[in-house]
């Protein structure tokens, strides 16, 4: 069995296992007795695939290790608050105060750029949160593995003229993966974030280390990772969407893709097509989940992700280096008011898709 091919099924088995303990633990709430009747029978099967040397006898194993690990999740109380926890926080305090400082001519740009670059929702009006809603733009919104991934494509291309010497390479792992987990951390961490930056994570550490990157391979590692540092992660719908997309993505899209035929010259229709099976390569893995947790179905999703996603995409690479030289006092105010035009140029198509 190919390596890529056997951490996908431990990965499959293992969340399989997190999800019977889980339910294990509703139907029969004594989570001591049930670890110990796991670790019963752990103890033996584990020694099997040992003494055997056959590889399917793992998934099994991985399946009785995702059940004691959800069970043993149970005991776990709130962690403590680390000093780096508190001080990514108040950072992300003063980065809210600093975007509310920005001169920007519209109302409603500071506390959208909030939303975006911090999680903070509390600064927008209840009519833009409801066009987002209605145009099915409300991922843009709820601060997710999106967000952390585009401002890690914006760093990456900062850092591409470093060069692809040794040190630049550890220099570049270093700065990218703490920037990922200050991220992280400041934003309150949620499932989705922390998948993105377990992602971010595997991939940098692969391109570190010369080894080949295989997407399903990555996504494998970091489910495994992820409930294994958080086996309740699994009941969260913010979790299941992020990985149902990220499946969707891995999966579908590549076969989609190739559906629209290659050409040697510059065709922009192929961009379209490109962007357009992303789109529903997420949407058919995440849309049955959706509507089965929030009886909604967004009609206009292809148009609303066609238009949006690349208006996004800009829209954090200006606010990021509006931000930053407005920091260091030298921010031209053409930048300023191009971020804001890109803004409300944003929540105006929201708005026209929203009402159609």
């Amino acid at each position: 069995m190919a390596e890529r091919e056997n951490i996908g099924a431990l990965a499959i088995h293992f969340t399989a296992g997190i999800a019977a303990g889980m339910l294990l633990l509703r139907l029969f709430p004594h989570p001591y007795l049930l670890s110990c009747l796991f670790l019963a029978v752990l103890s033996p099967v584990l020694l099997i695939p040992l003494r055997t040397g056959d590889p399917w006898l793992l998934f099994p194993v991985f399946l009785l290790l995702g059940a004691f690990c959800a069970v043993n999740g149970s005991f776990a109380g709130p962690g403590l608050e680390t000093a780096l926890e508190r001080y990514a926080s108040a950072c992300g305090d003063r980065l809210r105060i600093f975007i509310d400082g920005i001169p920007f001519p519209s109302e409603g740009t500071a506390p959208l750029l909030k939303a975006f670059l911090t999680g903070d929702r509390s600064g927008l009006s209840r009519s833009t949160i409801q066009i987002f809603r209605d145009s099915g733009a409300s991922h843009l919104l709820a601060l997710s593995g999106l967000h952390i991934g585009i401002l890690y494509l914006l760093l990456s291309r900062l850092l591409q003229p470093l060069g692809n010497s040794l040190a630049a390479k550890r220099f570049r792992y270093i700065l990218t993966l703490g920037a990922a987990g200050f991220f992280t951390l400041m934003t309150g961490a949620s499932p989705s974030i922390v998948r993105a930056f377990l992602f971010i994570l595997v991939n940098e550490t692969a391109r570190l280390t010369g080894r080949q990157r295989s997407p399903l391979r990555t996504l494998s590692i970091a489910l495994l990772a992820q409930l294994v540092l958080s086996p309740s992660s699994i009941t969260s719908v913010g979790f299941q969407l992020s990985y149902l997309a990220m499946a969707g993505i891995f999966l579908l899209y590549p076969r989609m893709e190739k559906w629209y035929p290659e050409s040697s010259r510059l065709d922009p229709f192929r961009k379209i097509w490109q962007a357009a099976a992303l789109s529903i390569s997420c949407q058919v893995f995440t849309g049955p989940l959706a509507w089965y947790r929030f009886h909604t179905f967004p009609t206009y999703f292809l148009l609303t992700n066609l238009l949006a996603m690349p208006l996004t995409t800009l829209l954090m690479g200006t606010a990021v280096t509006t931000i930053a030289l407005q920091g260091i006092g030298c921010c031209p105010g053409i930048l300023v008011q191009a971020t804001d035009q890109l803004a409300t140029g944003l929540v105006w198509i929201l708005q026209v898709i929203s009402s159609m």
